[in-house]
């Protein structure tokens, strides 16, 4: 009964999904690392809906459908994690000490930093989805449904490694969201469900990159999918040691932000250069 309640947590907590109110309590709140993945698989469903409602029901242009697709998962996260990205930026930008960077990272108004870092970060990402959605708005058959589906690997893997790092890395503070659920989780099991949800989505990557362009495309979908996560994982956990002495929640929002546009950046990179193909095999 408490994984249901885990459950009921992680998804209320980092989506706008609508859930039943429950008491937040350490027990309860042992496993909620466990289902943060489901908020992502949720956000990959809606995109997915959305691009085969926009192209094949309302038959919207490319550009349209990107354009409304690259707020989806802004929309199934309420911006918790964008807001998270912003105030990173800001506290990175402060050039300040430890200290200084986790009173602005507190801090409810937006410096010119993160107005900057915002407006980079929708460009790139706009850019990636319209590339993404033309390339599908291309494509017929079962290529085109697999091509919907396939941003949800990143969304997935991005929550998986996000969780991960609330059990093994250490907390920049003693209060908070992460040090909360850090302190309350089981981590050993919390370690293992990740882990089984990382392996879920790399064998995934290689069949769907296996039936695209066989061998080729399995290894450079799954084996791009995880080195981008990885560089990203690393580069978090550099930045969030040697910047604030640990993670916190916005740190790890802000991981998020980047991995989803790294992540992105790459599916539609490997299909405007032919690493996947372009038919089913």
């Amino acid at each position: 009964m408490n994984g249901l309640y885990s459950c009921i947590i992680a998804v209320s907590m980092y989506s706008k999904i609508p859930m039943p109110n429950v008491e937040w309590t350490g027990v309860r709140m042992r496993y909620v690392m466990c289902f943060f993945p489901l908020v992502g698989l949720a956000q990959g469903a809606v995109l997915g809906l959305w691009l085969h409602l926009a192209l094949d029901v309302l038959n919207l242009s490319a550009a349209v459908s990107a354009l409304v697709g690259a707020a989806v998962p802004l929309l199934v996260t309420g911006g918790i994690h964008m807001d998270g990205f912003l105030d990173t930026m800001d506290a990175i930008h402060s050039y300040g000490g430890r200290e200084k960077k986790l009173e602005i990272l507190k801090d409810p108004h937006l410096g010119a930093f993160a107005v900057i870092s915002l407006a980079v970060y929708l460009l790139l990402y706009l850019g990636a989805a319209n590339e993404y959605v033309q390339y599908l708005s291309g494509c017929e058959g079962d290529l085109r449904f697999l091509l919907y589906g396939m941003p949800a690997l990143v969304f997935v893997m991005e929550r998986a490694f996000s969780g991960l790092s609330v059990v093994l890395f250490p907390s920049a503070k003693k209060d908070g969201l992460a040090a909360g659920f850090a302190r309350t989780a089981v981590k050993r099991t919390d370690r293992a469900v990740l882990a089984v949800w990382l392996a879920l989505c790399m064998a995934i990557a290689f069949l769907l990159g296996w039936k695209m362009n066989g061998l080729a495309g399995a290894c450079a979908l799954s084996l791009g999918l995880g080195l981008v996560h990885l560089l990203v994982f690393w580069w978090y956990h550099r930045m969030s040691s040697n910047e604030f002495g640990g993670i916190t929640g916005d740190l790890a929002g802000c991981f998020l932000q980047i991995c989803e546009l790294a992540g992105l950046a790459l599916l539609a990179a490997l299909l405007k250069t032919g690493g996947l193909g372009g038919h089913i095999i």
